[in-house]
């Protein structure tokens, strides 16, 4: 019982590494056409289930084809509404992997045949370049999954004494939703569904479950598979989390309307031709009640997309609060509570700046201030993608044109004060700390955009007889090689600091007069 355990055990992990190196090998070989296929297919849900259902069926990953989609989200290239097609589609295509076991690794007994495979491409992959690396990697994944497969019926075929269906729950509506649940923590445990529904395919052919128990299982895996996507999703952005949740709930909905047919399945399925095989007509079910499932959601894309959204609200951002979604259809108050945020994050950098480069050398509020700003700056951007100026309102186009200027150098200069190490060696050397308290003090008045170019002047003329005198110190051996780059660059990023902080007050007083 050990060695048998053992063999299943290896046979798992074969078809676990065959499955990633494959699925890996063909992301990267089809990533790009899949991006273009996505971005033009993808407009109406009906499309966009063929789409995701070719997609996932090509790189053998709903992972990744879903990981795409919300990448398009994202981006705005599609609704989300339009994206849940796709994962109708990932939910069909992933099924395909339990056809290929069966009428590959079953039917023609491929397990043999690749070992000299598996030899060819591994040479393909070593000694390979490019596409045919790249091959090699697919058909060398491809024939450890089969191997794998292999091992595990082998593991099996002396088994039927030990494992009967009498050891797992029994066929009632508990032992059924138990077995649900085992499929389940199998999938989690493993991070694949296609190795779950392959090793259930196995135990179905040595006998050990029965097709009932096998099809709840499967069930269990069908939920077990968005588990990757939801852990993912923590913490992340509102379009991942929305894709996450909508298909969680999409499974959890097909998995309900699977559940009750499962004592209709097995009569109906192995009254068919190709369903009289157990194996094949798990295979049917678990194509058939996701292609059942996608015609029931189909239809209702439009509220389940509204449904999904109540339920996954936005976050709130303390510094974006005033981006209110109603005012979009004004622009000029769209605008004003843009920039609005613009100043309430601009206030929170200077006065984080400030605290750093004083004399007190506090970080603190510059430790904070990502956690801070950043979300509020991603709020702002999504806002402003989403504010529509008329073509013919030239002043309004300008405004725009400045808060998204201001957007920009925020952007940097929250990257600029990121890198703590210059302010350290700013408040280290007497000669850099007098243009740095002068800098501190400037953005904690709030000077106009005149003082602080006047300023800047100041500063990078005092940085280039500075960066004179260092050199000229380096080489008369008074300080090293070391200290001259980190004092450089330390007055260099003073003067981008200053520079940066003057274009926001510039095209903050462009946008107030517009």
């Amino acid at each position: 019982m050990t060695q048998t355990l053992l063999q299943v055990l290896g046979g798992v992990g074969l078809f676990l590494f065959g499955m990633e190196v494959m699925t890996a090998a063909l992301r990267e070989m089809a990533a790009g056409r899949l991006r273009r296929l996505m971005s033009r297919f993808t407009r109406t849900p009906l499309r966009g289930v063929v789409t995701g259902a070719l997609a996932t069926a090509a790189v053998q990953s709903s992972s990744a084809v879903t990981v795409m989609t919300i990448g398009f989200v994202g981006a705005g290239l599609i609704s989300f509404s339009q994206s849940l097609g796709v994962l109708y589609g990932a939910n069909i295509g992933t099924t395909i992997t339990g056809w290929v076991v069966v009428l590959l690794g079953f039917k023609l007994k491929l397990g043999l045949v690749a070992l000299p495979v598996l030899f060819v491409a591994s040479l393909m992959g070593i000694l390979g370049r490019g596409q045919y690396e790249r091959l090699g990697r697919i058909l060398a994944g491809f024939s450890l999954l089969f191997i794998g497969l292999g091992m595990m019926q082998g593991a099996m075929a002396g088994a039927e004494a030990q494992l009967t269906p009498q050891m797992l729950p029994g066929t009632g509506w508990l032992g059924r939703l138990a077995l649900v649940g085992i499929g389940l923590g199998l999938t989690v445990l493993m991070q694949a569904s296609a190795a779950g529904v392959a090793m259930v395919l196995v135990l179905l052919g040595s006998h050990a479950i029965s097709f009932e128990q096998g099809a709840a299982m499967v069930i269990g895996m069908n939920i077990g598979t968005t588990v990757t996507g939801l852990l993912a999703a923590l913490g992340g952005a509102r379009a991942m989390r929305l894709t996450a949740a909508a298909n969680l709930l999409f499974n959890i909905g097909t998995a309900a309307v699977a559940f009750p047919l499962l004592d209709l399945a097995g009569p109906m399925l192995q009254d068919t031709a190709p369903g009289r095989d157990d194996q094949t007509a798990l295979v049917l079910f678990h194509s058939g009640f996701n292609l059942l499932g996608t015609m029931l959601f189909l239809p209702l894309t439009r509220p389940f997309a509204a449904l999904v959204e109540k339920l996954v609200p936005e976050r709130r951002v303390a510094l974006a609060e005033p981006l209110d979604l109603r005012l979009l259809s004004d622009e000029g108050a769209a605008m004003d509570a843009a920039q609005t945020v613009v100043d309430a994050v601009a206030r929170a950098t200077y006065g984080a700046l400030a605290a750093a480069l004083g004399t007190g050398q506090d970080l603190r509020a510059l430790a904070a201030l990502p956690a801070r700003a950043e979300p509020a700056l991603n709020a702002l951007a999504d806002y402003m993608a989403r504010i529509r100026v008329p073509a013919d309102r030239a002043d309004r186009q300008q405004r725009f044109g400045a808060i998204m200027h201001q957007l920009d150098h925020l952007d940097r200069l929250l990257a600029r004060a990121a890198e703590r190490d210059r302010i350290g060696t700013l408040n280290e050397d007497k000669d850099l700390a007098r243009p740095a308290h002068a800098l501190g003090a400037a953005l904690t008045r709030g000077l106009p955009a005149a003082r602080l170019a006047r300023l800047a002047r100041l500063v990078a003329a005092r940085a280039q007889r500075f960066r004179r005198g260092a050199l000229l110190r380096e080489h008369a051996g008074l300080i090293s090689v070391a200290d001259l780059f980190h004092r450089t660059d330390a007055m260099r990023w003073l003067d981008r600091v200053f520079h940066h902080a003057e274009r926001i007050a510039h095209y903050a007083e462009e946008a107030r007069t517009k």
